[in-house]
């Protein structure tokens, strides 16, 4: 555990050719840097968090069998991100599919957190925005990824990245119900 500690202080680069050397301990720091993100990321995209969390191991699986021979050649972020969003698209598909049906009027009787109006009319907004703009806004606000790591998680051109969130924007501001959020 101490080695792990130590290894905090390494960049990803580092540790991946660590982890390619055949050094276990730096894909075991690796994993700990990235598991919430993951996790997190793959919620927003399943809203389940029994299935964020096999996202997580499905993951990291299959960034384990990159090895030896891996090359980061971008943010580990944006490699990642791809990954976690097929795998749980796929994951929430199949749930879908197999959807016990007193599970379901369980979830729909059970009460919600509260929300204020203006998150509720967030959340309707954002859900309203086509999902190829949707997804770029979450990435710039919510994770906080510069533009370029945007574009290549997304494997788009930064032209397009720009696009998108413009119009995004622009959509969210004519929105009259959060139009308040943007003054």
């Amino acid at each position: 555990m101490e080695e792990l500690i130590e290894q905090e202080s390494f960049s990803d680069a580092e540790l991946i050719r660590a982890a390619n050397a055949g050094d276990s301990t730096a894909f075991e720091a690796l994993y700990f840097r990235y598991r919430d993100w993951v996790v997190n990321l793959a919620f927003r995209f399943t809203a389940d968090r029994e299935l964020a969390l096999d996202i997580l191991q499905d993951t990291f699986f299959y960034f384990s069998k990159k090895f030896p021979g891996f090359e980061l050649t971008c943010q580990l972020k944006s490699f990642l991100y791809p990954v976690v969003k097929n795998l749980s698209i796929n994951a929430r598909n199949k749930a879908r599919r197999y959807q016990p049906g007193e599970e379901l009027f369980a979830q729909i009787e059970a009460p919600q957190p509260a929300q204020t109006a203006s998150e509720n009319d967030l959340r309707f907004a954002l859900a309203s925005l086509p999902e190829t703009h949707r997804e770029v806004v979450l990435l710039r606000f919510l994770e906080e990824m510069p533009l370029a790591e945007i574009a290549d998680a997304l494997e788009i051109p930064l032209g397009t990245v720009k696009s998108r969130l413009h119009n995004a924007l622009e959509l969210l501001r004519e929105n009259p119900k959060i139009k308040s959020l943007f003054e």
